[in-house]
């Protein structure tokens, strides 16, 4: 494991948002969602998330997100990925969303 600085740390955006909008990302090589996630006072941002193991695209729906906010935009197929909704992996390499366990105000930083 690489040890960072809580500099570091403090550096990554980890904010809420809450997922608007979903749809099957067909031209991405693994399977995936395009994600589209309101950030309150941040905006809407884009996301391509390989999420489909385990989420049907309704069930993203309104559903609160852990993101980082401040990578640098990377186009995945023909999608401009402006996020990274975070996870975890299980047992079966499924991604696991992480999630605030109560609903927070849109674009929260991770304290």
């Amino acid at each position: 494991m690489t040890h960072i600085s809580r500099k570091d740390f403090e550096n990554v955006g980890l904010r809420v948002g809450r997922i608007t909008k979903a749809e099957v990302f067909p031209e991405a090589w693994n399977p995936s969602f395009k994600g589209w996630v309101d950030f309150g006072e941040f905006g809407a941002k884009k996301s391509s998330a390989q999420l489909t193991s385990l989420y049907p695209k309704e069930s993203l729906l309104n559903r609160q997100v852990i993101s980082v906010t401040n990578f640098k935009t990377k186009q995945i197929a023909n999608f401009m990925s402006e996020v990274l909704i975070t996870g975890f992996y299980d047992a079966d390499g499924s991604v696991v969303l992480a999630k605030p366990d109560k609903n927070v105000p849109y674009g929260t930083l991770l304290a």
